[in-house]
């Protein structure tokens, strides 16, 4: 693998000895994850995205959940011990997170959040999140994942 594509969460990886594989694709600005697992033929499932919000207390917290699912906002803040939580503007995630949009991954934000994953994510042998850029994924045992997040698992996304 050459210099330049090792993100910072794969680095954080290879320091905390996990083994992982990464992907990389052709994609130039933000894209769904949904777009990204079709081009890719990837399942939803197995997929997930990473999302950013902000407590009544101002805390943040981490929510990652399959990518064709929608977080529960009263579920998510009833996770972390919040009355209430919310998306941060877009406009913030980069000086929040480190990452910018379509590139957030839960490893290596700037500062170590709470980190929530959907409860499916245990039910897999390996998953797929963003790598910490646009174009980039990583493919990781859910539980070294949860390992080196210090995440834990929770029922945080919308019933249909």
């Amino acid at each position: 693998m050459s210099k330049e594509v090792k993100t910072n969460a794969m680095r954080i990886l290879d320091k905390n000895k996990v083994s992982y594989e990464y992907n990389l694709y052709e994609c130039d600005e933000f894209v769904d994850g949904v777009s990204v697992a079709d081009m890719l033929g990837q399942s939803y499932d197995t997929s997930f995205k990473t999302l950013v919000t902000v407590g009544k207390s101002s805390e943040h917290y981490v929510f990652v959940i399959p990518i064709d699912k929608e977080l529960d906002l009263k579920k998510a803040a009833k996770t972390v011990g919040e009355k209430s939580v919310e998306m941060i503007p877009v406009k913030n995630i980069l000086s929040v997170t480190g990452y910018i949009r379509g590139g957030c991954t839960p490893i290596g934000m700037k500062k170590k959040y709470p980190t929530v994953f959907h409860s499916t994510l245990t039910d897999y042998e390996k998953v797929i999140i963003s790598a910490g850029k646009i174009g980039a994924q990583i493919i990781i045992n859910p539980t070294e994942l949860l390992r080196v997040t210090d995440g834990r698992c929770a029922d945080i996304i919308k019933e249909i």
